[in-house]
């Protein structure tokens, strides 16, 4: 069976809300990059997948009903298939936002997808 990567995509970031509705910090960052961009919503920035980590554990932490979702509406993959543009919405539960926008660049490596860089708009 062959899978389409845009559907390699969509299928991980259905993982990541899942890991982050569970508070599953492993399986989360398994899908960073280790010189991950991130820049919240509220326009902090995270540089690394080490800092993410530790952002998202200390928010796991304090706020233990948080989470959020994010819903792409389009997914692109480059020419050359080892890059692809994903944006859409995000949702906030129990966080300083409802949601608003959000873009993600992911990149294609030893046959997975992997967020390079994140884009989040509170709106």
């Amino acid at each position: 069976m062959i899978i389409d990567m845009r559907d390699m995509i969509s299928n991980a970031r259905s993982a990541t809300n899942k890991a982050i509705a569970e508070h599953d910090l492993e399986s989360l960052i398994a899908y960073y990059t280790d010189d991950i961009i991130i820049i919240r919503g509220d326009g902090n920035v995270m540089q690394t997948k080490d800092a993410a980590e530790n952002t998202w554990r200390k928010m796991f932490t304090e706020q233990p009903t948080v989470s959020f979702i994010r819903n792409p509406d389009e997914i692109i993959i480059s020419s050359n298939n080892l890059l692809a543009w994903e944006k859409g919405n995000w949702i906030g539960i129990n966080t300083y936002s409802s949601g608003g926008n959000y873009a993600a660049m992911w990149c294609y490596n030893n046959n997975l997808w992997k967020i390079k860089a994140e884009l989040f708009v509170a709106l």
